[in-house]
């Protein structure tokens, strides 16, 4: 996961960016594997941990009626995050994540191992997708880690 930090950061600075994180069940792991690199104030604004609805809606503007509708683990509301993050944030990138690690909390239609991700880029540009994990809660958080850091490698391409 370093060296994945590690290039990520190397890109956002090639390309003058400054990452800004929305995370949820990874509880600010993503903030911690980039910050762990050394330099990463050059290209890491801030990190925003918002576990409970609450805090999505107060620190990131998350819409209470997005919460409602679609679910705290849903790509409206990681797009939402993601958008709070930038608005919020002097980021000019943000990557956010929301999902159920377990090994409880999951359901029929959110099982334990979804996770949503969002990228958002400050001319309006956003992308999001969801995926199933495999493993334990810890499994779980670390496989979110490396995808909303592929994600940024892929949203600074232009993927």
């Amino acid at each position: 996961m370093r060296t994945l930090a590690a290039k990520t950061g190397g890109r956002l600075k090639r390309a003058k960016a400054l990452l800004v994180t929305a995370e949820s069940c990874t509880g600010g792991w993503v903030a911690q594997a980039v910050t762990s690199v050394a330099g990463s104030s050059a290209w890491f604004e801030r990190g925003f941990v918002t576990y409970s609805n609450a805090a999505k809606r107060e620190l990131l503007g998350v819409r209470q009626s997005t919460l409602r509708k679609y679910g705290a683990v849903s790509e409206e509301t990681a797009r939402e995050m993601a958008a709070g993050a930038l608005k919020r944030g002097r980021g000019t990138l943000a990557a956010a994540v929301t999902g159920v690690a377990g090994p409880g909390g999951g359901s029929p239609a959110k099982p334990v191992g979804m996770v949503c991700f969002a990228w958002a880029g400050r001319r309006g540009r956003l992308r999001s997708e969801t995926r199933r994990f495999r493993g334990g809660r810890e499994a779980v958080r670390r496989q979110s880690v490396i995808r909303a850091l592929e994600g940024v490698l892929e949203f600074l391409e232009g993927a």
